[in-house]
């Protein structure tokens, strides 16, 4: 299994977000994997970047690119008065979440600015205008049915065959979280198009077939 170098590995630690260490390895281990194929690797849902880092690495590595699409507004769990709400990543001047400079001061730290597309955009507006296929794609952006459905039926279709989808918070049992993303991981394997590959705790890896 390919790991990410320790600089990389202590850049994604340090950054702001909220992925586990043995999620990213994880995820990081797909998109080495995914990279074989020459093809760009796409996430959904920036926040500030930490996940970002893994995937830029990866492209490097592979000598393709990371595409990460995000509003950088943040979600809905993210606003004033929810649990996730970090008052430090809102603009003072326009009083609203505004994720990009951290993300853009992430990258730099990590010195990975030369492999990564930051599109700032809704991803179903985004996924309409994207053209080509993906090595893999993976999404980790809003927690609700809408915004998950979005996300996968915007973005699956992109996956090359032979190419990786990974989904983020996939919580089959209820009382662990949200249920939107575990509902877009059965949708996809009971599509007929995607295999399991692996799973590491919230994180869920799955090949297309067809």
């Amino acid at each position: 299994m390919s790991e990410p170098r320790p600089e990389i590995l202590a850049a994604f630690e340090a950054a702001k977000g909220f992925m586990p260490v043995g999620e990213g390895l994880a995820l990081y281990a797909a998109a080495a994997e995914a990279g074989k194929l020459g093809l760009p690797l796409l996430e959904v849902g920036t926040y500030c970047g930490r996940s970002t880092i893994l995937l830029a690495d990866a492209a490097r590595e592979a000598g393709t690119v990371a595409v990460t699409v995000d509003h950088h507004r943040g979600s809905e769990e993210q606003q004033p008065g929810w649990e996730y709400h970090d008052p430090t990543v809102v603009d003072p001047e326009v009083g609203a979440m505004d994720t990009l400079p951290t993300f853009r001061r992430t990258l730099r730290k990590a010195g990975l600015e030369d492999h990564v597309i930051a599109v700032v955009g809704r991803s179903p507006q985004v996924a309409k205008v994207w053209g080509g296929e993906l090595g893999l794609v993976f999404i980790d952006g809003g927690h609700t049915d809408e915004h998950a459905t979005n996300d996968y039926e915007g973005w699956a279709p992109r996956v090359a065959p032979g190419g990786l989808l990974v989904i983020h918070d996939v919580f089959p049992d209820p009382a662990d979280g949200g249920q939107a993303p575990y509902r877009i991981y059965l949708r996809a394997l009971e599509s007929g198009g995607f295999e399991e590959v692996s799973v590491t705790d919230s994180l869920r890896v799955l090949r297309r077939t067809a």
